[in-house]
């Protein structure tokens, strides 16, 4: 039971006593610094519950065990994937008292180092950078010299749907199986009768646009079929584009019966812009996305997509990376599943 406030306040060594462990075990799990096994830091976080444990922030600071923060690293703020990774790496934080810091690069890779270097100096627990990237072999020696600099510092680099930038480093890696989702798409539109297929949005060599058409050529070529060049549009992962591109598509008189948007904004901005050119969605051109997120099922008709763990992602990936040295924990390189999910927007293709 907690103490009424008439009671003295609780002490460390009342919590190690109440948990059945060392005082010391319990500073290390108030530190977050020290390697604890799971069980026993449930144990002492249920003590510290239940006798209504504060920390004296002025002797932990004196004491060189303040609780650090962890830093979240966005391409951009406003985009319905990271923010939602991004919150479940909030909600392990909470979890683990630990105190949230979230800065946005705008997809410039340089503005990135530079605000990892920055948290390099900032006593920072965790550096989460979240969303894919161009991997090209300055990016793999520019995350590798990172990871190797946080290290030093105690720190560690944290990926979140983003591919290993190698192996053998200190980094905490969460993906989702991303060709396969694409592939459970692909197939789905595949197996309506679909063979005209357009991958719309996504950014040419980044990892996220690379895995989703690998995905998509890997279904067509189980049904003997290629993807033309001429029907993958690259282009930015916002509703317009998905707009403007099936607007020129139409325009153009493009033969297609399905688009695969790269996620669901343009997904949706696909279904808007048939449906004002007066073409039936799902009835003459269905359309699949990729996310699980607004506006999946706020379009109409709605979407079918593809679903990702976002917030399990985000908390995976913190809660690995604050407890690295656990080994009740599992690898430092985790790929969670994703799945299809169907709804109203796609339909057997019309003879």
């Amino acid at each position: 039971m907690p103490r009424s406030s008439g009671s003295a306040k609780a002490t460390v060594s009342d919590v190690a006593r109440h948990a059945g462990v060392s005082a010391a075990t319990v500073s290390r799990v108030l530190s977050g610094n020290h390697p604890v096994s799971g069980a026993t830091r449930t144990k002492v976080l249920r003590a510290i519950r239940e006798l209504d444990y504060v920390v004296n922030a002025a002797a932990r600071a004196l004491s060189g065990s303040q609780p650090r923060t962890v830093a979240i690293i966005l391409t951009d703020v406003s985009a319905p994937f990271f923010n939602t990774v991004a919150r479940g790496i909030e909600r392990q934080a909470a979890v683990e008292q630990r105190l949230c810091l979230i800065s946005s690069t705008d997809g410039d890779p340089d503005r990135e180092l530079a605000i990892v270097s920055m948290l390099r100096e900032q006593n920072t627990g965790a550096v989460c950078l979240i969303g894919g990237v161009r991997d090209t072999p300055e990016y793999r020696s520019r995350m590798a010299a990172l990871a190797y600099a946080l290290h030093e510092a105690d720190s560690r680099l944290v990926l979140c749907g983003r591919p290993s930038p190698g192996t053998d480093l200190p980094v905490t890696v969460v993906e989702y199986d991303n060709e396969g989702g694409a592939f459970a798409a692909a197939s789905h539109l595949l197996s309506a009768g679909h063979r005209e297929i357009v991958f719309l949005g996504g950014a040419e060599g980044n990892t996220t646009t690379t895995e989703r058409l690998a995905g998509l050529r890997r279904a067509m070529a189980a049904y003997g079929l290629e993807l033309a060049p001429e029907m993958v549009v690259p282009g930015a992962l916002v509703r317009r584009f998905g707009y403007q591109a099936t607007k020129r598509l139409l325009a153009e008189g493009r033969e297609f019966t399905a688009i695969f948007g790269c996620d669901d904004l343009v997904a949706a901005g696909a279904v808007a812009a048939l449906r004002d050119a007066g073409v039936d969605v799902p009835g003459q051109v269905s359309v699949i996305g990729y996310d699980d997120l607004s506006p999946a099922e706020d379009v109409y008709p709605a979407l079918t997509t593809v679903h990702i763990p976002h917030d399990e992602i985000g908390r995976t990936a913190l809660r690995l990376a604050l407890h690295r040295d656990d080994p009740d924990l599992p690898d430092q390189h985790v790929v969670l599943g994703t799945h299809i999910v169907v709804r109203q927007s796609v339909a057997p293709r019309l003879p």
